[in-house]
């Protein structure tokens, strides 16, 4: 199978995983886990930024070990590459993380077989929630096609995530109105 091939399926999965779940859990498992085998990578991960906006927690992941995932918290003034991509400098790349400064865990990256990371931003409403990495076991340059494909990937993960948080809110109010009304004609 041609690696377009592989970016149609992964494309073809992820939307099929998002329109048929309301779970943001299952949803983002699926598109990590289809996101790294169109790319054919080692593995893939789908981080948020916390509240503060200075730490990115791990959603969803996929191909990794405990070990590495247990490394430490990514902060997002010490991960310049995860800052780049944030600061809307679209997918950013790096042909081996074990000795470009930009990344925050080079001796972590070579322990767990991770050369090369793809780092795409994931924006609601023009504001950057987290990013999509894709990690790859061997030195190598993402070109064009791929970068394209990890921002569109990057960008239907950003909409189920905001989804998911509308559909969540909405029911909660539901329940609150539901549980409102309930106590009036009770009483």
């Amino acid at each position: 199978m041609d690696r377009y091939e592989r970016f149609y399926r992964g494309l073809h999965e992820a939307v099929s995983a998002i329109n048929s779940s309301l779970d943001p859990a299952t949803v983002l498992e699926k598109i990590v886990e289809q996101t790294a085998k169109a790319m054919d990578a080692k593995g893939c991960t789908l981080r948020l930024l916390d509240k503060s906006g200075k730490k990115l927690r791990a959603g969803a992941t996929y191909g990794l070990s405990r070990n590495y995932l247990r490394k430490g918290p990514v902060e997002v003034v010490k991960s310049e590459v995860d800052r780049e991509a944030l600061s809307g400098g679209g997918v950013v790349c790096i042909a081996d993380a074990c000795a470009d400064p930009r990344f925050q865990y080079p001796e972590a990256a070579r322990e767990e077989g991770i050369r090369a990371v793809a780092v795409a931003p994931l924006n609601v409403d023009g504001k950057a929630i987290g990013v999509l990495r894709v990690y790859a076991g061997d030195v190598r340059e993402f070109d064009a096609a791929e970068k394209e494909f990890l921002q569109s990937i990057a960008d239907l993960s950003a909409i189920a995530i905001e989804n998911a948080r509308l559909h969540q809110a909405l029911k909660t109010d539901y329940e609150m109105l539901t549980a409102y009304e309930y106590r009036i004609f009770e009483d």
